[in-house]
């Protein structure tokens, strides 16, 4: 009796570790299988985008600026030594072939950040799609399906994945620090349409457990509208010294900086130059 509970408890015991070791193995599999997939999107990613730098021109824009300077900014305020010349202009053309969703191209200065935007009938898509539209959870740069770029809301929204090898807003993660911030030269977006070229002015970089409030595009006064832009800048982690005011557009970049916390840039618009010409 007392060998038959001996070796009952041994199968037991073994058993349960066979448990463990197929759960253990189960677990490694899968690990690697989410490695390869991720290296995968990686390499397709990179492709892609090898492809869209060998096809775009971006220059320095040499035509007429519209000026937006808020001329009651402070002295010390960044905004004066930003001239034409920082406004990048981006030839959209030879992308449209490649993705006819394509609605503008963003470069974030002293980040990786520099990749046509495109932007569908809602904002899942372009979560698991690439800028060729094929299958890929690096996803893409995308605007808010809400947002008309063309005519530019208060608050037109851009998302992107923040992946941990820097592609898409992944690189956004140097805005938090001192370093990145403590240069005034990083203060500036570019974004270019196939209608004009405008430059931002960074004025809130925050990192917020995840809500929707600065995702509001529409407002039903400007007292509305003051009050959620000084909401935005009362949360950045550094004082950019910018004044913001009723008549702003701004720009939003949204991305996700873990599992839990957004990673958001807020930015005015400043300058604005229309490619047509009228």
């Amino acid at each position: 009796m007392e060998k038959k509970k001996r070796r009952l408890k041994k199968s037991v015991k073994k058993a349960i570790l066979m448990f463990f070791f197929i759960i253990t193995l189960a677990v490694m599999i899968f690990c690697i299988i989410k490695i390869i997939f991720w290296a995968s999107d990686n390499k397709k990613t990179g492709e892609i985008t090898k492809k869209i730098n060998d096809q775009v021109t971006i220059s320095n824009s040499e035509e007429e600026i519209i000026d937006i300077v808020d001329e009651e900014a402070p002295a010390d305020d960044p905004i004066w030594s930003y001239d034409s010349s920082l406004v990048k202009n981006v030839d959209l053309s030879q992308l449209y072939d490649i993705n006819n969703e394509t609605v503008g191209f963003i470069i974030v200065n002293n980040t990786k950040v520099s990749y046509p935007v495109v932007q569908h009938n809602d904002n899942d898509y372009y979560l698991n799609r690439s800028f060729d539209k094929k299958y890929n959870n690096a996803g893409w740069v995308f605007m808010d399906y809400r947002n008309k770029f063309s005519e530019m809301d208060k608050n037109t929204i851009i998302y992107a994945h923040g992946r941990i090898d820097n592609s898409m807003f992944g690189s956004l993660r140097k805005t938090l620090k001192n370093s990145w911030y403590g240069n005034p030269d990083n203060y500036i977006i570019n974004f270019s349409t196939e209608n004009y070229n405008s430059l931002w002015q960074i004025f809130s970089i925050y990192k917020i457990p995840t809500t929707s409030d600065y995702l509001q595009i529409d407002f039903y006064s400007d007292t509305e509208y003051l009050d959620w832009l000084n909401m935005l800048k009362d949360r950045s982690i550094y004082d950019f010294k910018t004044n913001v005011n009723s008549e702003n557009k701004i720009i939003t970049l949204s991305t996700c900086y873990n599992d839990e916390e957004k990673l958001v840039v807020h930015a005015k618009l400043i300058k604005i130059q229309n490619k047509t010409g009228e």
